[in-house]
């Protein structure tokens, strides 16, 4: 992100909030057996265009029937119009204030959210010393518990290799009481989900189009889950102008 001397950035440093949250509107089903779970991400540049955004979402049949909806660089009023709409369930959570707006990221759900969370992640940011988080929630799906990750992780130009691979980390050393887990986001990186990978975790979007200018940063892992080998994952090439970021989308089968 950009940044300068005379803009005015403040972190939200308190693990249990500011906190926004809804319930959604209808309850989902699903058909007998192990259900695949249809998970998409969309960082929405500052949520500037957030009608914008829902628009692409509604029209585009892999993010509208997602089961959940990870989203980044929203504030909370974004957030709630795009998961009223989608009738989701949705929790959110400013990491910082930028541009005179909330910053953060947001978990939207097709299924009860038992319980969320904020998590705060290592190191300042060089320019601005600003702080990133992760929204966490974890989410009841016909009698099985899986916590489900919006994240967004700093850039290269704001933090070194090491301290960014330290935030994921942080993620996944969350992450590791629950058997069935999500981790979707902005990772600002093609290569550091391959932390997640040692871990056992399946990266369903590894291949595929830029997602943000020459690069494919954004991404979906699984952990617990099967990823759907055919037609299982893909990216969202027309966003409208809704944002310099293209959606993406990946189906897995929890196990």
């Amino acid at each position: 992100m950009g940044s300068s001397a005379c803009i005015s950035y403040q972190n939200y440093l308190d693990p249990s909030g500011p906190r926004h949250a809804g319930s959604g509107g209808n309850s989902h089903t699903a058909p007998p057996g192990p259900p695949t779970l249809h998970t998409a991400s969309f960082n929405i540049e500052y949520g500037r265009d957030v009608e914008g955004a829902l628009q692409v979402i509604q029209e585009n049949r892999e993010l509208s029937e997602a089961d959940f909806i990870l989203l980044q660089e929203m504030d909370a009023d974004g957030t709630r119009r795009i998961a009223e709409a989608m009738g989701m369930a949705w929790v959110y959570y400013p990491a910082t204030v930028r541009h005179g707006r909330d910053f953060g990221n947001a978990v939207l759900s097709r299924w009860p959210i038992e319980e969320d969370a904020k998590l705060l992640l290592p190191h300042e940011s060089i320019f601005g010393n600003t702080r990133r988080t992760a929204t966490a929630a974890t989410v009841q799906v016909r009698g099985t518990r899986v916590r489900v990750y919006s994240v967004h992780l700093a850039t290269m130009v704001n933090m070194g290799a090491e301290q960014r691979a330290d935030q994921l980390r942080t993620i996944l050393d969350d992450a590791e009481g629950h058997p069935h887990v999500i981790i979707g986001g902005d990772l600002n990186s093609g290569s550091l989900a391959e932390l997640a990978v040692e871990r056992g975790y399946r990266w369903p979007t590894r291949e595929g189009p830029a997602t943000a200018w020459f690069t494919r940063v954004d991404h979906i892992l699984y952990r617990g889950l099967v990823p759907e080998w055919f037609d299982g994952a893909g990216t969202v090439t027309e966003n409208g102008g809704a944002s310099d970021h293209r959606p993406v989308w990946a189906r897995g089968r929890v196990r």
